[in-house]
């Protein structure tokens, strides 16, 4: 395996790991319902369950569906004892010193010297995703309907895109989030519009914002999501 291939993957799970594990932390601190699914004994015991789905009202504009999705379900019970996660919680001894993890997340030569993954393009390794539909609508009132079908909160962040930025290509500090300066609105709240503190599982968030023509990035910023793979393109078209 090509030693940059091997370093993306590694990136990738490292940024899954961390995903899971910051929002886990957030709902064994009552931060996020739903995760009864995945909460054992590695997580402190079950957690509340998720709030019943709801319904957005009618909303104005041009309407963009999102749904945002990850791979919680398909950890199950291993996140509490499994080979991969190991019987402590959420690192596992392979990911808890080990040579995927290591000294490279403080500054080594697998996460770069100020301790974030490297700003690369294409570092999302498609283990969080968002989907859109449509891709394009006209510029105008625009609609940002977010449906959560993952097992972790997420948000949706919408942003510019400059000449010749893609998404996925944004830098990734410290905290595992990018810099949300220049965010046009966003999505977060659970039943609810606007910003709010993640969208539980099973529920919806929406936002309307006023859009001129150009390309945008709607991303997911809860720490470690950005890295996983939740960003993608809305593209704005002049109004006929």
């Amino acid at each position: 395996m090509k030693p940059r291939l091997r370093t993306g993957l590694l990136i990738g799970a490292a940024s899954l790991a961390l995903g899971i594990g910051t929002t886990a932390a957030m709902a064994g601190a009552g931060a996020g319902p739903g995760f009864a699914p995945m909460a054992g004994p590695g997580f402190g015991g079950p957690l509340p369950a998720q709030p019943p789905a709801c319904t957005p009202p009618a909303l104005a504009g041009a309407v963009v569906d999102v749904t945002t999705s990850d791979m919680g379900a398909m950890m199950g019970p291993g996140m509490n004892g499994g080979p991969m996660m190991g019987p402590g919680g959420m690192m596992g001894p392979g990911m808890n010193g080990g040579p995927m993890m290591g000294p490279g997340m403080n500054g080594g030569p697998m996460m770069g010297p100020q301790g974030g993954w490297p700003n690369s393009p294409g570092m999302g390794m498609g283990m969080m995703r968002l989907t859109i539909n449509p891709t394009s609508v006209p510029a105008g009132q625009v609609s940002v309907r977010v449906t959560n079908n993952g097992w972790l909160p997420h948000e949706v962040i919408l942003m510019p895109l400059g000449p010749g930025q893609n998404p996925g290509q944004r830098f990734i500090g410290n905290d595992w989030k990018v810099d949300e300066t220049g965010s046009l609105g966003e999505a977060a709240r659970t039943c609810g519009a606007g910003d709010g503190d993640g969208i539980a599982p099973g529920t919806m968030s929406w936002t309307t914002l006023t859009l001129t023509p150009g390309r945008y990035e709607l991303l997911c910023n809860i720490a470690g999501h950005y890295g996983s793979g939740m960003y993608t393109e809305l593209d704005v078209t002049p109004s006929r």
